[in-house]
């Protein structure tokens, strides 16, 4: 059999595409997709729809090969060539062929019809068209969205559009035939000023947001003209008769938007709600956070921090409605209104889900954010009166005020004032909170305040536990007793504890370390705590350690942090110090790295930052010196008491009996007038014991920095100082004390500097340190005593009194003196219960006596007193 292009088979011509292409082809010809039109000079003609409303034309050309066909399909599909469309169109003609069709030729010429004279009807379609593509300029995603309007004229459902010189207009009515329009030029001309009277102008690039086939393209200037035209212009123009129709992308294609509502739904336990929002569209209740949920997911560059703040309150977001409201229905949010809802509410960006939820469930600590929401305009809220009174509360702290408590016995500044007020506050909204000031501004003084408000308001009716740093003890003790003596303070603490076990109901406040929290959590769990307190909290930043897991097994109606660092090397940190105050309100630790750690430390997502300190800023009270430098003294003195280690009590007790019986026996042989060279010495021995056990000079091999109480206290300090900014001059008396502090700083990479008798070069450190390239200067008592001007410094550290406090007051100087624009912190260590603190006492009682015995061979007739000698030379208190 002949081939012929009136008998096809598919046989004849498969050969000539991939299988793939003719499977797909054979589908969309059995869906009745191919369209034949004919012949035009042996040129196959057709068209076929593709997979979208997009439709493509095929132009197909057979050669015969004499036992086949070769195939030239030429498409408009951007594969172009044999595709699936050409395959459908020959196996609609193959079809066709087998009903008795024939394949019409055009090369005859068609018959002309034509349409009787008629005024044309205007058309109107309006689309649009999302492109996203990356912007290098901006290093960034970025979305660009076309609208498009497109103007045809019908002639009793015959469309005719474009400028033209002729009038007559011919549309192909089938293969014989033509239909000839006689079109109306001027009642055309007539209806395109209508349009473009709205503001309408030609549009001169070409756009995918509608076929060319639709019509002539025209566009308005920007969305607020589009926005303006469909909700004022649009149905003036349906008034006048024209044809409108909208396609289903159409961004302007907007419902009516009526009233915002917020709903709250409390746990039964309180500790949780769940947030609703809706908005009235047409009439109907549709949920707000799938609408918000969806447009993050889909377009997160229009709703980022930085584009939010860049937009006007009038401005508005067009969103897509759910598919239940009609397909590419958009609704219109004002900007006003969603920067707060958004600003508040970031878990809509962290969300993992599928958007369809309508609720957020957060908790109850989070509610301080639903006092964001009242900023939004004529928001009606249903339910949760007392979690947005509870919110009001939170977003007042630190504001509200109390008054001192009675029977406290310090003048509270302004700013201690503020922390005790929220302090109160936060225990009243049984909530726990982190004072997070500055060393030296007082944090001890008012959570003591704090404790002392509770028992006169009658609701200490169980004791308070402090857990801190076993060098803290006595500090506490000493507060106490000086600030708030009215309190009953117990101190857990050392091998005869556990008999004092059986008192602790009898007291008001407790004090236990962060060592003996685990070994004594039964006894102490035994005990329900009015508060629970950790002191320098940044001892739990690992929350696996065993004090981190034993705190947060302690019970207590209030629970609060004391720390100057709350966050030293990573957001870690901070999230173990919430979870003992708060557990699961920042999530469990892995979501907590995931929504918040990997963003802000690794991207700097400061949209994620902001919205972290957004949540915890109602529970987390920070002042520097900075801020509250008015408050301050131009010099603020604080004595730190140190305890001893084990290792360091017992050698000095060891050296203090010793040198007790030389120092008593050469008073006997030579009187006290002429002992004095023996007296300096032992005292001299039992202050370096103070110090560090090596400064002794014996074999003390098995020494090491952990065995001295106070330089074991100076790098705690030394490292939460450096982690505030603060410039430190640190004084010794001793330069081998210095050497030692030296080794620790290296081997904890803190920057320093050093001046001592042997430094030859004394304009370098200086220097150095003033430029500020070095927070830590430490300097000898006889080569920086005097002479130096040191004003970068705003913390000065006295590890070894000096006694006289005229020489230690000169060495302040250093920092504070003309030029210092900054309050100065004196910090004074001194040993609990050792000679050290009992010389000071000395100062105090016997200046001058103490004068002259301490500066070190001084000359003069001076006397002391069997009482004088017993106090120097008592046991460890």
């Amino acid at each position: 059999m002949t081939l012929s292009i009136h008998q096809l088979r598919v046989q004849d011509w498969r050969q000539a595409f991939r299988p793939g292409d003719f499977s797909r082809g054979r589908d969309y010809a059995m869906d009745n997709r191919a369209q034949v039109e004919g012949l035009d000079k042996g040129v196959l003609l057709a068209e076929c729809r593709g997979s979208g409303r997009q439709r493509y034309r095929q132009r197909i050309r057979l050669i015969d090969r004499g036992a086949q066909w070769d195939v030239d399909g030429r498409c408009s599909c951007p594969v172009g060539y044999n595709c699936k469309h050409v395959v459908a169109a020959l196996l609609t003609v193959e079809r066709l062929q087998l009903q008795d069709w024939t394949l019409p030729d055009s090369d005859a010429p068609p018959e002309i019809v034509d349409l009787p004279v008629v005024a044309p009807q205007p058309r109107l379609i309006l689309g649009s068209h999302v492109r996203v593509h990356y912007d290098a300029r901006k290093g960034r995603m970025i979305e660009q969205t076309q609208h498009r309007a497109a103007l045809a004229f019908d002639y009793q459902g015959h469309l005719t559009f474009g400028r033209v010189a002729q009038k007559e207009w011919l549309i192909r009515l089938d293969a014989r035939r033509q239909l000839r329009i006689v079109r109306q030029l001027e009642a055309e001309a007539a209806l395109r000023r209508q349009l473009t009277e709205q503001g309408f102008s030609i549009a001169l690039r070409r756009s995918e947001a509608l076929p060319e086939s639709a019509g002539e393209p025209f566009e308005l200037p920007d969305d607020a003209a589009w926005l303006h035209f469909v909700r004022e212009q649009l149905q003036q123009l349906r008034e006048r008769g024209w044809q409108v129709r909208l396609h289903p992308d159409f961004q302007f294609n907007l419902a009516t938007l009526g009233e915002w509502q917020v709903g709250i739904e409390e746990s039964p336990e309180g500790d949780w709600f769940d947030l609703e929002m809706g908005i009235e569209v047409d009439g109907e209740q549709v949920s707000l956070l799938p609408i918000l949920l969806h447009a993050i997911r889909h377009s997160p560059w229009l709703l980022s921090g930085e584009t939010l703040a860049q937009r006007g309150d009038d401005e508005e977001l067009l969103v897509p409605l759910p598919r239940s409201h009609g397909i590419g229905r958009r609704v219109a949010l004002p900007f006003g209104r969603l920067r707060p809802l958004l600003a508040s509410l970031g878990e809509l960006y962290f969300r993992e889900d599928d958007g369809q939820g309508e609720r957020l469930r957060l908790g109850k600590a989070d509610a301080a954010r639903l006092a964001e929401l009242d900023k939004v305009p004529a928001l009606h809220w249903q339910g949760g009166e007392r979690l947005r009174e509870f919110a009001r509360r939170l977003q007042q702290l630190p504001q509200q005020s109390v008054q001192p408590p009675a029977g406290l016995r310090a003048e509270l500044r302004d700013y201690q004032l503020q922390g005790l007020s929220w302090m109160q506050a936060l225990g009243e909204l049984q909530v726990g909170g982190i004072l997070a000031d500055d060393m030296g501004l007082g944090k001890t003084l008012q959570t003591l305040a704090h404790i002392l408000a509770e028992k006169q308001a009658g609701r200490l009716n169980r004791p308070a536990l402090i857990v801190m740093p076993t060098s803290l003890i006595p500090n506490w003790q000493d507060e106490a007793e000086r600030f708030a003596p009215e309190l009953r303070v117990l101190a857990l603490h050392g091998a005869k504890r556990k008999a004092l076990f059986a008192k602790i109901a009898e007291h008001d406040l407790v004090l236990t370390t962060y060592a003996l929290l685990p070994r004594d959590l039964k006894q102490l769990n035994a005990q329900r705590w009015h508060l629970l307190i950790l002191d320098e909290a940044q001892n739990i930043k690992n929350p696996r350690s065993k004090a981190a897991s034993a705190a947060g097994q302690i019970k207590a109606d209030q629970r609060l942090c004391l720390t100057g660092t709350p966050l030293e090397n990573h957001l870690g940190e901070l999230w173990s110090l919430f979870n003992f105050l708060m557990p699961g309100w920042l999530g469990e630790s892995k979501a907590f790295t995931k929504t918040y750690r990997t963003p802000i430390e690794k991207h700097a997502d400061a949209q994620r930052l902001a919205h972290l300190v957004a949540r915890v800023k109602p529970f987390l009270l920070r002042r520097t010196k900075e801020q509250v430098a008015r408050e301050l003294p131009p010099k603020t003195e604080i004595t730190q008491r140190i305890e001893l280690t084990d290792v360091q009590r017992d050698r000095y007790e060891t050296l203090r009996l010793a040198m007790d019986q030389k120092v008593r026996g050469e008073i006997q042989r030579l009187g006290i007038a002429r002992s004095q060279i023996v007296i300096l010495e032992a005292l001299l021995r039992l202050r370096q014991a103070c110090c560090d056990l090596r400064l002794l000079g014996e074999d003390e091999s098995a020494s090491h920095a952990s065995d001295s109480g106070k330089l074991s206290a100076l790098l705690e300090m030394l490292e939460e100082l450096t982690s505030e900014g603060r410039r430190v001059l640190l004084f010794s008396q001793f330069t081998s004390m210095l050497g030692l502090i030296e080794h620790e700083l290296k081997s904890r990479k803190i920057a320093y500097v050093k001046l001592t008798g042997a430094t030859q070069d004394r304009r370098a450190p200086v220097q150095a340190f003033q430029a500020g390239q070095v927070p830590v200067f430490l300097i000898s008592l006889k080569a920086g005593g005097a002479g130096l001007n040191l004003t970068a410094a705003d913390t000065v550290i006295h590890f070894d009194p000096w006694w006289n406090p005229a020489a230690e007051a000169q060495a302040s100087d250093r920092a504070y003196r003309i030029g210092q624009d900054k309050p100065v912190f004196v910090y004074k260590l001194i040993a609990r219960g050792s000679v050290e603190e009992k010389i000071q006492q000395l100062q105090h009682s016997k200046a001058s006596l103490a004068r002259s015995v301490l500066e070190g061979g001084g000359q003069g007739d001076w006397t002391l007193s069997e009482a004088d000698l017993d106090a120097l030379f008592a046991p460890l208190a």
